[in-house]
């Protein structure tokens, strides 16, 4: 099932759909596959450019995962005021729940500032694993 979570930091609005994608085995253990989709919304006066990212990616039989990288699948998008930019990714948990956060590194282009974007914390589910 489809949910979708946003938050809104200086402006910058991040919304979060994320899907059960299905399972597979991998070295005889079952992986559980899920996307997610963000769109991340400029409500400021400025142009910005979202320069990185880092997420946390908690999985409930493992501890954190940390990914810190440059820009959002191979982009650095600038997006300017009042629009938006959207992308898809995914990720691979070991276990049927989980859950992601994390923050994007966000250029004001005007001043060449630098302030950080929060994506909300959202759960990874898979849907037989809840009543």
């Amino acid at each position: 099932m489809e949910k979708m979570i946003s938050q809104t930091t200086k402006g910058i609005k991040v919304t979060v759909k994320t899907d059960y994608e299905g399972s597979f085995f991998k070295s005889k253990k079952v992986c559980y596959t899920f996307s997610y989709h963000i769109t991340i919304e400029n409500n400021t006066a400025n142009y910005v450019q979202v320069k990185g990212r880092l997420w946390e990616i908690y999985d409930a039989l493992n501890s954190v995962k940390v990914v810190h990288g440059e820009g959002v699948v191979g982009e650095q998008p600038i997006i300017e005021p009042g629009a938006s930019y959207t992308y898809s990714s995914g990720c691979v948990l070991n276990s049927p729940l989980g859950a992601m956060r994390g923050c994007y590194e966000v250029m004001n282009m005007s001043n060449e500032g630098y302030f950080r974007a929060e994506i909300p914390s959202f759960k990874l589910s898979a849907p037989f694993v809840l009543n």
